[in-house]
């Protein structure tokens, strides 16, 4: 089927689309500053060895929540649209829960029969490995309503939801450590509480009680949800490979005080940097999703908001990873934890590449082709692991970098050659053309203040961030305008 390029319903979509960044900003922005403060605050108040009991218990929840339940809600924002086109929404409702609810009891039933292999494959206590199966229930459906939020454009909702179960968890979680002792299940504690009350307000903004009624399934329904979101849970899964497995090889290898450090850095980048990174795909894919369904050409919308992605992100990529020690100090108080910044760099540009592959990987999205996806993901995580394997013994923190750093790059080198008929992405090249110009004075200016008394270095990224906006900027407006 072809799809035509519509320059009218493109320029109405851009500005309903920067209007809906506006109102997702500050659920995002808010999150980042929570997952920064995060790290100060776990890591003074538990030991490296604690804190990497935590990270791992965070690792193996997120290792559930891809195979049993996260897919479940992408499916809802992938075809929630269709479904209201066809008038169908109980209906769809009613499969997404069942879904859910059987997926979860396969869970627990394969946890209760097989619970001494998962003791003894990830190394992990048997009361955490019972907490996180019970805090895997909230997470599930907190993960349904919020793409439910986002199928509905409801964006200030899904803001408001968002910064209150991160003001909710951190307070809970530090009164649960504080004052009942319990180390790192507190933090798991606290995070439970929060889903819980969060998702009681997610039901009511989402509205879902007044579409939901259980109704006979329809296996028109459960083909197009199984045949788009089981790739997109082996996909996730490549993705948990190639950033999560780490702390689990490294914990065999050195234990859990290591895997602090791992946690530390991996807490420093990606979840920081991917939840300000998203404030564009949150905002951008769900009315992509609408313009394909209705026959339009969404390519130049996606060249777009790519040339945006870089243009934000690289950057603050680059301030990161050549200001590692100083970035490090800044966030944790605890000189146990210092160590980190020798992966920083890594973590950081491997979390570039990761987010870069949310606009390479959205034609197999859009095609219903998530298979593909997977496959490149997978080989992707495959090599993660033998690179982890083979350089963790011989480099220790910095061959954990270096392993994450090579799959995600990896994942985005494949996903931007293997091209579907009709969706290839056009390179922003005017963007990219600005900012390799807008780099020769950043770059001048960090080598000029190498050379001087230096200045404090938060002082410094922001001089030299400054800076690059600004002759961006003046491109922009001058030889490298863009065409109207």
């Amino acid at each position: 089927m072809e799809y035509v390029e519509n320059k009218e319903a493109e320029n109405a979509q851009l500005k309903e689309i920067f209007g809906d960044m506006a109102k997702y900003a500050p659920s995002k922005i808010f999150g980042m500053l929570g997952n920064a403060i995060i790290i100060p605050i776990y890591t003074s108040i538990l030991s490296p060895q604690q804190y990497g009991l935590y990270a791992l218990s965070i690792a193996l929840l997120s290792f559930l929540c891809i195979i049993f339940s996260d897919w479940v809600g992408l499916s809802g924002l992938r075809f929630f649209k269709k479904s209201q086109l066809m008038e169908s929404i109980p209906k769809y409702l009613t499969t997404l829960v069942l879904i859910l609810i059987v997926n979860l009891s396969v869970m627990f039933l394969l946890a209760f029969v097989f619970r001494e292999s998962f003791y003894e494959f990830f190394k992990i206590p048997v009361k955490y490995f019972l907490a996180i199966l019970l805090l895997i229930i909230p997470v599930a459906v907190r993960a349904l309503l919020f793409q439910l939020l986002r199928a509905q454009l409801k964006a200030v909702s899904f803001t408001i939801s968002t910064i209150l179960n991160q003001i909710l968890t951190i307070l809970l979680s530090v009164i649960f450590v504080k004052f009942f002792n319990i180390g790192a299940m507190g933090l798991l504690l606290g995070m439970g509480v929060s889903i819980v009350l969060t998702d009681l307000l997610l039901i009511y903004q989402s509205s879902i009680m007044s579409w939901f009624k259980f109704q006979k399934i329809e296996w028109h329904f459960l083909l197009p949800i199984f045949k788009y979101g089981l790739p997109i849970a082996a996909t996730a899964l490549s993705a948990w490979i190639i950033n999560q497995s780490n702390k689990f090889i490294m914990n065999s290898i050195s234990g859990f005080s290591e895997v602090g450090i791992v946690g530390v850095a991996y807490g420093l980048t990606l979840p920081i940097l991917m939840t300000v990174f998203s404030i564009i795909t949150v905002a951008v894919i769900p009315r992509i999703i609408n313009m394909y369904e209705e026959k339009i050409d969404v390519r130049p919308l996606i060249s777009r908001f790519t040339g945006y992605y870089i243009m934000a992100a690289l950057p603050a990529i680059v301030l990161i990873s050549i200001y590692s020690q100083d970035y490090v100090r800044m966030l944790s108080p605890n000189e146990n934890f210092y160590s980190a910044a020798a992966i920083i760099p890594y973590f950081a540009f491997g979390t570039f590449f990761m987010a870069l592959t949310d606009y390479t990987t959205l034609q197999y999205h859009l095609a219903n082709k998530t298979h593909i996806e997977f496959i490149i993901k997978l080989t992707s995580g495959v090599v993660g692991v033998v690179l982890n394997i083979m350089f963790i013994p011989k480099y220790g923190l910095t061959g954990v970098g270096i392993a994450t750093l090579c799959a995600n790059f990896l994942y985005f080198f494949l996903s931007s050659v293997i091209i579907l008929p009709g969706l290839s992405l056009r390179y922003p090249t005017r963007t990219m053309c600005r900012m390799l110009i807008s780099f020769v004075p950043f770059a001048l200016l960090y080598y000029g203040f190498g050379g001087y008394n230096r200045l404090p270095a938060l002082l410094e990224m922001i001089i030299l961030m400054s800076v690059f906006y600004l002759c961006y900027w003046l491109l922009s407006r001058t030889i490298l305008k863009r065409p109207q």
